[in-house]
C-alpha cells in the first residue's frame, strides 16, 4: 500500500519515493503527496523525477481498482519507470492549494445550509455543493456575505481519527447523503472547522479558514424539486 502523506500533511509538496509498479495504467509509488480523487476533489496532477533528472507528467491520480496503493496516471507518450527506481514525487502545488482552498470553503457552506449534501465537485475555476432542500429559497448574496465573515473570522481547521465503531454511533455527523464515509479500514478521518464544523473528509484542507480569501457564490440553482445546486467562486 501507498503511503499517503498528503492525509497528515496537506501542505507537503514532495517526497522522495520508490517506485512499486509501473505498467501501461501507471506507477504506483510506496509513499507520495499526490491527493488521489475522491469526494468530490480530482486527483492530483505534477511530475515524477527520476536520480538522473528525467521526469514523467502525471496527469491524474486515482485509488487503484485492485487496492494496492495509489495509482499516479501518465501522460500520454511518457516513457515508462521500472519497479525499484528511486524518484521524488511533486505536486502542482497551484493547483492543489486551490483545491485545498475551494473543499475548505464547502465545508464553511455546510454550515450555512440546513440540509443534507446530494452531491458535490471542485475544480480551481467553480465548485458546488447541491442540498436536499423542500420549500427554502437560498440568497446568493445572503451566503456570500456569510461565507465572507467566517473566512475573516479565520477559524482554525483540524483533523482528527475515529474508529469505525465510534463513527456508526455518530451518523449524525455525516453530511453526504449519496456517499458514505470509508469504513473497513479501522479508522474515520474527520475535519474540524473550530466552532462551525465537524464531518467525516479525507480531502486536503487550509489551517484556517483566512487562507480561502474573499469568495463569491456566483449561481443558486434548482436542479429537482428538492434539490438545489449552490456554486461559489474564489475572488482573490
Amino acid at each position: 500500500m501507498t503511503e499517503e502523506i498528503f492525509r497528515d500533511d496537506a501542505y507537503a509538496q514532495s517526497c522522495t519515493a520508490n517506485v512499486l509498479e509501473a505498467d501501461e495504467r501507471g506507477v504506483i509509488l510506496d509513499r507520495t503527496v499526490f491527493y488521489s480523487e475522491g469526494g468530490g476533489q480530482p486527483g492530483d496532477t505534477g511530475t515524477i523525477t527520476t536520480a538522473d533528472g528525467s521526469s514523467v507528467r502525471v496527469v491524474g491520480t486515482y485509488k487503484d481498482r485492485d487496492g494496492r496503493g495509489i495509482l499516479h496516471v501518465l501522460a500520454e507518450g511518457e516513457n515508462p519507470l521500472t519497479a525499484g527506481t528511486e524518484v521524488t514525487a511533486e505536486i502542482d502545488w497551484d493547483r492543489r492549494y486551490k483545491h485545498m482552498r475551494m473543499h475548505s470553503c464547502l465545508h464553511l457552506l455546510c454550515s450555512l445550509v440546513d440540509g443534507g449534501v446530494t452531491g458535490g465537485s471542485i475544480s480551481v475555476e467553480k465548485s458546488r455543493l447541491d442540498f436536499d432542500l423542500e420549500d427554502v429559497t437560498l440568497d446568493k448574496e445572503d451566503l456570500t456575505a456569510g461565507l465572507n465573515r467566517l473566512v475573516e473570522e479565520n477559524h482554525c481547521l483540524s483533523a482528527s481519527w475515529i474508529n469505525d465503531e465510534e463513527m456508526e454511533a455518530q451518523q449524525d455527523l455525516v453530511r453526504t447523503m449519496s456517499v458514505k464515509p470509508p469504513t473497513g479500514t479501522g479508522k474515520v478521518r474527520l475535519m474540524h472547522v473550530e466552532g462551525i464544523d465537524l464531518q467525516p473528509c479525507g480531502g486536503t484542507h487550509v489551517k484556517a479558514s483566512g487562507e480561502i480569501g474573499q469568495v463569491r457564490v456566483s449561481k443558486i440553482e434548482n436542479k429537482g424539486k428538492h434539490n438545489r445546486r449552490v456554486n461559489i467562486v474564489l475572488t482573490e
